[in-house]
């Protein structure tokens, strides 16, 4: 029975007693050994197959379980032009050269193209028994700076505020000689008011203005958030009055 027991701890029966081992000792030994053993058994057995997941590291986009980062190419909306204040757009001043009256006396004028487009839209609407009048048409930045700034002090109103109504100065549709605001002949009550949605004029107008390319600017609900001004329409039948207004604003055609 001698084989039994592990050679590094055999002892001679010669050996002098103070050098033997108490049997306890000697077995406390041996479950050491056996554990070791299982322990190095079981690690050659465990499965390669199985590697260990990297833990997501935030803001790392190597990490496996990190969610990807949105493309760069898929914008949810169109961006605001960066000229973009307070809801309006930055337009450049109409040359004095391009411009031509749309009144008789010549007080208030439009380009070549715009004015001649509402002359005619005028006439038609006459002939229909309508009157439609010009209230304002080109501005220039001078002009527009008083008007805003002026009638805030007197309204005593907050930029934003006043600018729900009016567009801060290099930021009007009127600078660019293709704005037009229009009235009522027979209701002059409701002359830059919104009441002018109830009158024929404008009544005329939601059903033809488009026959001489013009457009209402500030719809109800708009996008840019100015006030509805159904009084208010621009010229967009040339490629010119097109680009001004829809590349300025960065929408496609027929978006309030």
């Amino acid at each position: 029975m001698r084989d039994d027991i592990p050679e590094a701890i055999r002892r001679s029966e010669d050996e002098p007693a103070k050098s033997r081992v108490s049997a306890p000792v000697l077995a406390m030994g041996g479950l050491a050994v056996g554990a070791i053993a299982l322990f190095t058994v079981a690690l050659m057995l465990w499965p390669k197959s199985q590697p260990t997941t990297p833990t997501a590291v935030e803001g790392n986009p190597s990490s496996p379980s990190a969610a990807p980062s949105p493309s760069p190419t898929t914008a949810a909306s169109p961006q605001a032009s960066p000229d973009q204040v307070l809801g309006h757009f930055a337009y450049a001043e109409a040359p004095a050269n391009e411009l031509e009256p749309v009144t008789a006396d010549g007080s208030i004028q439009m380009r070549q193209p715009a004015a001649q487009a509402y002359l005619k839209m005028s006439a038609d609407a006459a002939t229909a028994g309508v009157q439609l009048t010009v209230i304002s048409g080109f501005r220039s930045v001078a002009d527009q700076n008083d008007l805003f700034f002026r009638v805030k002090e007197q309204r005593n109103q907050a930029v934003s505020k006043r600018a729900e109504v009016s567009a801060p100065p290099g930021h009007s549709e009127h600078h660019t000689g293709y704005a037009v605001d229009i009235g009522d002949s027979d209701r002059s009550d409701t002359n830059l008011s919104q009441s002018f949605e109830n009158t024929p004029a404008f009544a005329w107008l939601s059903e033809h203005a488009a026959k001489y390319s013009f457009e209402l600017s500030f719809t109800k609900g708009n996008t840019q958030g100015v006030s509805y001004e159904p009084w208010h329409w621009r010229f967009v039948g040339d490629r010119s009055s097109l680009e001004t207004f829809y590349r300025a604003q960065h929408l496609k055609p027929g978006t309030p």
